[in-house]
């Protein structure tokens, strides 16, 4: 029987240890991880539960083994976070689901994967990376423009000034965001059509898309982005609908020539925004979605499609056996 290690980042932990909500925004809950190990149980699979990178270390260190890694771990610090457990893994001949090191950190930075998706001809809105406030008065973009740090995740420095319509307002978001998140700001055209998340399974060209959900704000929600707030409190302010047809193709085709492009692999979901005339564009993709069962999207929009959350992982683990065991 396969033993399946389990590497994470838990909310509690780090809170524990002084950081902010908003720093460990990105980090999973205790029910997300119980989820995983029941679900990874219920297919025939031994579990061991390993924890962030520094447990996998010492663990490594001491001696301890796995079959393969189920790896969500996002990390906490610099670029190349999300692809620390991976660079580990790696060097001791460990096997892991999801991404590898490269399409980890280069998706993590969004201007970076926004120059690839845009050299392989996929459509993404046209963008700036101010890396100081001097460079501010050289954005020479048409409003509005939306603005956001180039390397969170979860909606994190996202809220309803994101989107700015005069250089003033540029001017104070950026400051604002140099200064929050120690990082380059990206600055892109604002689009202002329909924005989708598509949920992708499978790896290059076996990759396939699940289903194509529509992120719709209610009243509630605050206006006119899927801010922190808003994704914290989706059950409120969100609401979820599938998305067929004509323009699903069109967003499909997208997000996954941006997912094979990338070279992601086995699981994840992509964000997508039409413009005004309905062309979808490229925004983002995360290639370590969030997988609690009814709280992060990918798990959402496969419910709403009629896959289970079971056979989500089941799909998952079948496409990284495929990669790292048959072709052994």
């Amino acid at each position: 029987m396969t033993l399946v290690g389990m590497t994470y980042d838990l909310r509690i932990d780090y809170l524990r240890e002084g950081y902010t909500e908003e720093e460990t925004a990105e980090f999973d809950q205790p029910a997300t991880i119980e989820a995983i190990e029941e679900t990874l149980r219920s297919l025939g699979y031994r579990t061991d539960r390993i924890g962030h990178v520094r447990a996998l270390a010492k663990r490594l260190v001491a001696g301890d083994r796995w079959d393969l890694v189920f790896n969500i771990a996002e990390g906490l610090r610099g670029f190349g976070r999300e692809a620390q457990v991976p660079c580990l893994l790696d060097a001791y001949g460990i096997p892991y689901v999801f991404s590898d090191p490269l399409a980890l950190s280069l998706t993590l930075h969004k201007a970076m994967a926004k120059r690839v998706v845009r050299d392989l001809g996929i459509p993404t809105p046209d963008f700036a990376v101010v890396e100081d406030a001097s460079e501010i008065a050289g954005v020479t973009l048409p409003y509005p423009l939306f603005v956001k740090p180039v390397s969170e995740g979860t909606g994190k420095g996202i809220d309803a000034k994101s989107i700015v319509r005069d250089a003033a307002e540029l001017d104070r978001r950026c400051r604002y965001l140099l200064e929050a998140f120690s990082q380059p700001v990206l600055v892109e055209t604002f689009l202002a059509g329909r924005e989708f998340t598509v949920g992708i399974v499978g790896t290059g060209r076996k990759a396939r898309v699940l289903a194509v959900m529509e992120v719709l704000l209610r009243e509630s929600a605050e206006k006119g982005v899927y801010s922190l707030v808003n994704k914290e409190l989706c059950e409120e302010h969100v609401e979820y609908r599938l998305v067929s047809g004509a323009e699903a193709e069109r967003v499909s085709a997208v997000a996954l020539a941006a997912w094979r492009g990338l070279e992601c692999r086995d699981g994840g979901r992509l964000d997508i925004r039409a413009d005004a005339a309905g062309v979808p564009h490229f925004l983002e993709v995360n290639p370590l979605a969030g997988l609690h069962p009814t709280h992060s999207d990918l798990p959402i929009l496969s419910t709403l499609a009629g896959v289970s959350y079971r056979d989500l992982l089941r799909m998952i683990m079948a496409s990284a056996e495929e990669r790292v065991f048959w072709r052994r």
